[in-house]
């Protein structure tokens, strides 16, 4: 079920006024039936793999807290990440590696019509991070399997994201009899018609000319691939961090407070603010379970860049099994590393020539970087590369029509518009807490409502970020 689809607004009109009235016991049961209707709107009988992961990091979570051995702690917590994984391996990466065996012409082994479930890894993360902080100590094995399956299956948040941390939810989720304020119904639904804005208006109406472009990528010049990967980072900020939105207001009208995903992430002024404000939820994750672990920070340099170009590699490849995502992940790898050695940042006095260039430098990185996230194919990504390097012609970019670049343009000022003006400064909180705060936010849902009804794009296009 699509966030900007008229079932999601029947199933969320039921939905809401039932929690709204029941108590917290109902509610809870509301919620996991409701996650469970979410989820098999998409393939039904794939929800059996969910309640698989679920149950075995349950099981798996209680019986560290109940050891007394540090060894068998240990054990369970191997056996709990390796059995989670192998779900995620066999579904996302068993043919990818398949594939890749056979290129090196040892033997043919056979590849098997796999369809991915939606969001496999966001959940997945989601309940190994749960099961590493039981093991450390940090939270307490829940022990309600109906509290801890609707942590992971939360259906504002189920298939992408924001990965939200157990400490955060699970106490919301226990008592499940939070008072829903007027605050909470206004502040989550500007946030969801935000977000909405951010998919039809600014994502899909920019796809259409990145997937016409990137389609035919053979007979493009250089300047056309070039405005059609500016116009995918425009694309999928607004599909991604728009989802987001959509995710923490719907959250939000129920009551919970879901964590920040994106800040701002193209005002950035070097890569490692980027991954500080891109899907934090994801940056943080691969920072404590991963960079961390690995030894971060602590064995000098050489290891430093070791661990982060590792930890890059990784991340790229969750986002998928192909090798143009391990690209994108080891290039933001190298990114982060040669700025670790240059040491930028704190250590320079900042200006305003000093903060246009790092934005301009960072925004033009992440860019190419996502020509290889874009492309179905790593000969595409290369071949991309040379045409627009080998014939990019500015005149080329004046053909296009006005009629394609208008629309565009359009939901790119005003986004724009509204994160400089408005968002950089202050939250859709502060601006309640304002006087007419409430009134200024219902005529800004009103306005983006129009807004999206004149030019969003109605075709009910599915979220970039499902496929992960």
């Amino acid at each position: 079920m699509l966030f900007n689809s008229i079932d999601f607004l029947v199933f969320f009109s039921i939905v809401f006024p039932l929690y709204f009235f029941l108590s917290g016991p109902y509610r809870k049961i509301l919620l996991f039936i409701a996650s469970c209707v979410f989820y098999m709107w998409f393939i039904p009988y794939y929800i059996i793999i969910l309640f698989i992961t679920i149950l075995i990091d349950y099981v798996a979570a209680i019986k560290m807290e109940d050891s007394p051995k540090a060894r068998t702690k240990k054990n369970v917590l191997l056996i709990g990440i390796l059995n989670t994984c192998l779900v995620l391996f066999f579904f996302k990466y068993y043919n990818f590696f398949i594939h890749s065996f056979n290129l090196l012409g040892l033997a043919e082994l056979p590849h098997w019509k796999i369809i991915l479930p939606v969001g496999l890894s966001f959940h997945v993360f989601q309940s190994l991070s749960y099961v590493i902080e039981v093991y450390r100590g940090n939270i307490r094995a829940e022990r309600n399997l109906l509290v801890y399956a609707n942590y992971v299956m939360l259906f504002p948040q189920l298939v992408a994201g924001p990965i939200e941390r157990a400490q955060n939810l699970l106490p919301q989720l226990r008592s499940c009899d939070q008072r829903i304020r007027y605050s909470d119904i206004l502040v989550g639904f500007t946030r969801f018609c935000w977000g909405l804005f951010k998919k039809l208006v600014v994502a899909d109406t920019a796809g259409v000319f990145v997937n016409e472009i990137y389609g035919s990528y053979a007979s493009q010049p250089g300047a056309m691939l070039a405005l059609a990967t500016l116009f995918f980072a425009i694309q999928i900020y607004g599909d991604f961090s728009g989802y987001s939105d959509m995710a923490i207001g719907t959250a939000r009208m129920l009551g919970f407070r879901f964590n920040e995903n994106f800040n701002l992430p193209y005002f950035s002024t070097s890569i490692t603010q980027f991954w500080r404000r891109w899907h934090i939820s994801l940056s943080t994750w691969l920072r404590d379970y991963l960079y961390i672990p690995f030894g971060g920070n602590r064995h000098g340099k050489w290891a430093t860049y070791k661990n982060l170009l590792l930890t890059m590699l990784l991340g790229g490849l969750w986002h998928g099994a192909s090798w143009n995502f391990v690209a994108w992940g080891g290039l933001h790898g190298i990114y982060l590393s040669i700025e670790k050695a240059l040491k930028p940042g704190s250590r320079a006095k900042s200006s305003l020539l000093r903060n246009i260039a790092g934005w301009l430098i960072t925004f033009l990185l992440v860019c190419f970087a996502w020509i290889f996230f874009r492309s179905e194919s790593f000969t595409q990504s290369l071949e991309i590369i040379r045409r627009m390097f080998s014939t990019f012609h500015v005149a080329d970019i004046l053909t296009i029509e006005r009629i394609t670049a208008g629309p565009i343009l359009n939901g790119i000022v005003l986004l724009l518009l509204v994160e400089w003006f408005l968002i950089r400064r202050m939250s859709f909180d502060v601006l309640f807490e304002k006087k007419h705060g409430d009134t200024a936010m219902v005529a800004f849902s009103t306005f983006m409502l129009l807004y999206v009804f004149l030019f969003g794009n109605a075709a009910e296009n599915q979220f970039i970020y499902f496929q992960f």
